[in-house]
Order: structure tokens, then C-alpha cells, then sequence
């Protein structure tokens, strides 16, 4: 009974939900997810009722558009795909869940470049992606179009049995550049004061009331500060600076307008594509990183306040509710990893949540990068619910798993969830391999949860685990198993240049595991997430750090909200970062590198910590690979890559 407050009903407008924790909304407009006509598929509906089986009280879905102005493959609310969305509501509805839909006016100045569509904007501005490219300005009828086909959209929905909408009033987006004099420069009725900014998002509402009726639940959400120092340039918390967007005074001025103009539910959240890491919060954001939003807006309104950013830590959701510094609790991508979260901690098995680290690789980045639907780094079944279906063996299997990092510890867990008896071995004397390192700074505690997590779910579907022992070809053939799994993992690179056994030479797996020590000064060499995250670490230990990098782009490999707030708190705490720049020689003063210049350039330190990459370790894949029948290298010793991929790896061959 520890989570009281979490599952108390609560009223929206005329909807009554069982409890206080919402499913926030997040894209589904991938190729999967979305017809071409913008019906809703059968794959989003499972991805949507396995969170309401889990437990929601309210799910909001990802964004819905109602006009063709823009070329998005999201969802599409016409008479031609309203069965979809009657699918998506009956079968939620079943679990007592309530679903909300989210309605955009579209994207404007964020309308990703890739898309081939000049954007269109409240004014004429850069447009996000392509600075040099100035927005079209909306004409009149264009705005009145926009509004009509919105409210007729929810009429579609609330026919369909969707319970109420969302306005996409957050994040940089259409209706929040028509809110903001960033980006509204306009000079007729829908420019200038903050009334008349807000006539966009008021003419909307109204819209939608006259269509789908007074009682029709409207939410709106919208970003109380921005946290933009200029375009393209975000501001991190506590840091000094002026706020080219909307700061918190205005914000609060805003939800007594919102609130007036009646809507029936503020959803609370900062930031915009200019400072994406408030508005899509990664590790080096604290959990309930945007709270104080939230609470600052209940102080001054009585409509029902959704609080969200990092709130799948459940003594922290049940304290917000508590502390009445929000009515609802709104998480994420903690339900992609766990669409269970909310009967587990109803339950009191809070050790059982499979924890969310952060990483935005198995989801928005998914989307982003690959053009594939949402789905979980540590939860490959996300998005795929009916097709990644565990079944159990058709006859007794002694599965061999060969490394207990995290591909090795996906394999056993999976292996046993399907019912083989699993031996693992690990030759170190803990479980986790390159986690026990990357777990170590204070701003990466998510991973030492995941550890944790499958450490428990090991012991509890009785995996075998042998600690200190090397799975040698001898040993493995004498235990005669049915099936092997390789996951031994990979090894540190370390770089072929004079000087590089020097005593100052460590490398990064080493300081964090305080197997060495750094001195006041180090330089670190490889600038992809390893070496700037140990660059922070260090930096936060007092140390002066530079990190050198041979591409171009430091990170380059690490998510946009992720990259972009790692590296501003490298800037931030005044660590250079040298790119396009070679280690050539470690030497007793520090370290000479190599640029496009033509003479060496002398950089003096007295730690040379090396982050220059990982090389699989496959030796005992290859000395087996004969011998025996059923043999599957995964993770590192396939290819060293990100925990998504090996755990990936290890899901899809243990699966089968």
C-alpha cells in the first residue's frame, strides 16, 4: 500500500480514470504503425492495449493530423480510417483504460528536412533543419482550414469512441509557434500580445467543442519555459542566460488563459527542438526532471495537471501525487520497456519493473535514424507485441551460455522463460561485463537498475551462474548441451603508437572500475559516448579534461537530446573537445597529436585514458564453431555495438 495516491480515480472534464498514471504520448508515425491512407494498423492497436492491459489509466497517443498541408505518415483521422481508431478504443476499453488522441496542426519550422516539403510556419523564420530556408507564413484561409479540419477530426473521434483529445501544444511545434514570439512575428489578429498568440490554440478549442460537443475532454499541452538561448542553441539548468523563448512568467500567464478559455486538462511540459534535451530528457537529466513545471502550474489552476519527463521511478511518481505537485503522472518510454509498470507496482513487485536507462536508441532514435516503428532497447516484444510472443520449448533443452555480460544475461533469462535449463558462465567474479564500467558515474545509476533487474530475474528462473570460471571448448563439450551461446564480448582497442605502454597510458574501463587512478590532468582519446561520458565523469571529480576525436563530430554515434546535452555540459564545464585530431605519440610531457596542421601539437597531461573503440572477442566462438551442431554468437563477439543490439541479438536467437 505504499502507492495510495498512484491509483486513485480522477476526472477529466466528463471521463473518469481508474488511476493517476497516464501513457504520454509518443510518435507512431513510422512505417508499421501507420497505413498509407494514415489508418491505425493492427501492430500500434497491440502496442497501445498491451499498455492498458499493463495497467493505464489513460493512454494519449502518439500525434493524429487532420489535413493533408504537410507530408507526414502519421496517423490520419478521415471517415476513411475512423474504424481504425474504434478498433483502438474498444479494444482498450476492455482493461478499463481511457485513450486520449493526440491532434497536431502539424510540424512548421520542424518539419524534418528529408520530407522535401518547403515549411510553413505562423511567420516567415528559419526553418529548424535548414536555417538558410525561410518558413511560409500561413495565410487566412490557410489557418481557417487548419482549425475547421481539426474539430471535424475530433468529431470523427469521439463517434469512434475515443475518450478525448490532446492538443500538440508543446515542443516547437505549429500551435507553439503561433504561441511564441520566437517564432510569431505576425502583425494581424493572431500576432502580438499573448492573447492574441493564443488565438490559434482558443479558435481550435472551440472547434472541437462545437463539433464533438461542450463535453468532449480537450487537454493541452504545452512547454512552460523553453530554454533557448537562440535558434538552434538549448541552455542547461542553472546555467546564465536570456531567454529567447517563452520563459516561466509568461508560461504561468498562459495556463490562466488556458485554463479560462476551457480547456480541461494542462499537460506540463519545457523545451522545444532548440533545447530537445528538456522536452526529451536523457540520463544527465535528473528523474522528474520536469516536475517542477508541473507543480508550478497546479499552484495556480484547478484543472488537473499531467506531469511528465522521468517519472518511471515509483516512490517518486507516488510522491508527486502526494505532494499534490501534479494530479497524473505521465510516463513513457518506461512503459516501452515495462508495459506492466503500472499492476507491478499496484502489486508491490516495484524489483520486477524493467527499467528504462535512457538511451533513446530503441525508440524515438529508431524512428529517427532507421524509419522503423517505436519499440525498446531492453524490451525487443515493443511494437511487436503479437508477433514476439515467448513460446515455451517442445522438449527438454540444456542451453550453454558462454559471458555474462549483458547479450549473455538476455540469452539465459529468455532461454529460461521459455523453459531449457540454462548454465551460464562468466569468467569474471560479477555479472554484467561492460556495464559494471558504464554504470559507474552517478548520472548513468539507470544501468546499475538494469544490472540489478536481470541479476533478479536470473536467480528467480534458477539460470545456473557459474562466477570465475572460463568456459573453455573442453569444458563446454563436456557438458554436452543442446545449444551454445557465445557471448564473450569484446576487448578495449588500444591504438598502435609510440609511447602508448607509458604508465600514464590507462584505459577508460580501468579509471571507472578504480582499478587506476587519473591524475588532475587527462586527456581522453576517443570522442564517442564512452570517452565523453568518462570526460564528464572525470570533469566531475575535479579534473581538467580534454577529449580528443578523429571524425568530425564528437558523438556522433549517441542520440540528438542525448549528444547535444552531453556535450553542452562538456562545454558547460569548459572541457575541450578537439576533433579531427589523431593521437600520434604519448610522450613524457602528455601527448603530441595530429591535425590538419601541418606540425604536431603538444598536449600536456598526466593521464592518457583510451576510449578508441572495442574489438570482439570471438576466440571461443571459432574454436567450436565444428564441433558443435547448435552454436550462435551474439552481442560484442558478433560486432561491438550499442546494449540495444546485443540485447536484440540475444532475444531474437534465445526466441527460437
Amino acid at each position: 500500500m505504499r502507492y495510495v495516491k498512484l491509483f486513485e480515480p480522477l476526472q477529466i472534464g466528463r471521463v473518469t480514470l481508474k488511476n493517476r498514471i497516464a501513457m504520454a504520448p509518443m510518435g507512431t508515425l513510422w512505417p508499421g504503425f501507420v497505413e498509407d491512407n494514415g489508418r491505425l494498423t493492427q501492430r500500434v492497436i497491440d502496442y497501445y492495449v498491451e499498455r492498458a492491459y499493463g495497467g493505464c489509466g489513460l493512454i494519449i497517443t502518439g500525434i493524429n493530423r487532420a489535413t493533408d498541408l504537410e507530408p507526414i505518415a502519421c496517423p490520419y483521422v478521415s471517415p476513411a480510417t475512423q474504424s481504425s481508431f474504434s478498433e483502438l478504443a474498444e479494444q482498450v476499453h476492455y482493461y478499463g483504460t481511457r485513450v486520449f488522441a493526440q491532434l497536431t496542426a502539424g510540424w512548421g519550422r520542424v518539419l524534418y528536412a528529408m520530407w522535401g516539403a518547403k515549411p510553413f510556419s505562423a511567420s516567415s523564420v528559419p526553418a529548424f533543419w535548414q536555417p538558410e530556408v525561410m518558413t511560409r507564413e500561413l495565410s487566412l484561409a490557410e489557418i481557417e482550414s487548419i482549425v475547421s479540419s481539426l474539430g471535424q477530426a475530433a468529431r470523427l473521434l469521439r463517434e469512434a469512441g475515443i475518450d478525448g483529445v490532446e492538443l500538440h501544444g508543446h515542443e516547437g511545434y505549429l500551435i507553439d509557434q503561433f504561441a511564441t514570439s520566437l517564432w510569431n512575428k505576425r502583425q494581424d489578429k493572431y500576432g502580438g500580445g499573448l492573447e492574441n498568440r493564443l488565438r490559434f490554440a482558443f479558435e481550435i478549442l472551440n472547434a472541437i467543442k462545437s463539433a464533438a460537443g461542450a463535453d468532449f475532454p480537450v487537454v493541452y499541452r504545452f512547454g512552460l519555459k523553453h530554454y533557448v538561448k537562440g535558434p538552434g542553441a538549448g541552455a542547461l539548468k542553472g546555467e546564465k542566460f536570456l531567454e529567447a523563448g517563452r520563459d516561466i512568467p509568461e508560461g504561468l500567464e498562459m495556463a490562466k488563459k488556458l485554463e479560462k478559455a476551457g480547456f480541461d486538462a494542462l499537460h506540463v511540459d519545457a523545451g522545444c527542438y532548440d533545447s530537445w534535451y528538456w522536452s526529451h530528457p536523457p540520463v544527465y537529466q535528473p528523474h522528474g526532471s520536469l516536475v517542477e513545471m508541473a507543480a508550478r502550474v497546479k499552484k495556480i489552476t484547478r484543472l488537473p495537471v499531467i506531469s511528465v519527463g522521468r517519472l518511471d521511478i515509483p516512490d517518486l511518481a507516488e510522491q508527486v501525487i502526494r505532494e499534490d505537485r501534479a494530479d497524473i503522472i505521465a510516463i513513457g518510454r518506461g512503459l516501452l520497456a515495462d508495459p506492466h509498470w503500472p499492476k507491478k507496482v499496484q502489486a508491490g513487485q516495484v524489483e520486477d519493473i524493467r527499467p528504462c536507462y535512457g538511451c533513446w536508441d530503441g525508440c524515438l532514435g529508431r524512428g529517427v535514424n532507421e524509419h522503423k516503428p517505436t519499440s525498446c532497447s531492453l524490451n525487443p516484444a515493443t511494437g511487436r507485441e503479437r508477433l514476439y510472443v515467448l513460446n515455451p520449448v517442445d522438449r527438454p533443452t540444456r542451453v550453454l551460455v558462454a559471458g555474462g555480460g549483458i547479450a549473455g544475461m538476455e540469452a539465459a533469462r529468455v532461454s529460461a522463460l521459455r523453459g531449457c535449463r540454462v548454465t551460464l558462465y562468466e569468467k569474471g567474479l560479477a555479472l554484467g561485463g561492460h556495464l559494471l564500467a558504464a554504470s559507474v558515474p552517478d548520472f548513468k545509476e539507470d544501468l546499475r537498475r538494469v544490472l540489478a533487474w536481470y541479476k533478479l530475474q536470473l536467480e528467480r528462473l534458477g539460470v545456473e551462474i557459474k562466477l570465475d570460471l572460463v568456459a573453455t571448448p573442453g569444458l563446454i563439450k563436456e557438458g554436452r548441451p543442446d545449444r551454445v551461446i557465445i557471448a564473450t564480448g569484446s576487448t578495449p582497442i588500444v591504438p598502435d603508437v609510440p609511447g602508448i605502454d607509458s604508465q600514464r597510458v590507462v584505459d577508460c574501463q580501468d579509471l571507472l572500475l578504480g582499478r587506476r587512478k587519473s591524475g588532475p590532468r587527462a586527456v581522453v582519446v576517443g570522442g564517442g559516448l564512452v570517452g565523453c561520458e568518462t570526460a564528464l565523469w572525470l570533469i566531475q571529480q575535479g579534473l581538467q579534461v580534454t577529449v580528443i576525436e578523429q571524425k568530425a563530430t564528437a558523438a556522433a554515434d549517441v542520440f540528438i537530446p542525448s549528444r547535444l546535452m552531453l556535450l553542452n555540459l562538456l562545454k558547460y564545464h569548459q572541457a575541450p573537445i578537439m576533433t579531427g585530431t589523431r593521437l600520434a605519440e604519448v610522450t613524457d610531457a602528455g601527448v603530441l597529436v595530429s591535425t590538419d596542421a601541418p606540425q604536431k601539437q603538444l598536449l600536456e597531461c598526466d593521464t592518457v585514458a583510451l576510449a578508441a573503440g572495442l574489438k570482439p572477442d570471438r576466440q571461443l566462438y571459432e574454436a567450436l564453431r565444428g564441433d558443435i551442431g547448435e552454436i550462435y554468437a551474439v552481442g560484442d563477439c558478433q560486432e561491438p555495438r550499442k546494449i540495444k543490439h546485443a540485447v536484440w541479438d540475444a532475444y531474437h536467437v534465445a526466441s527460437r
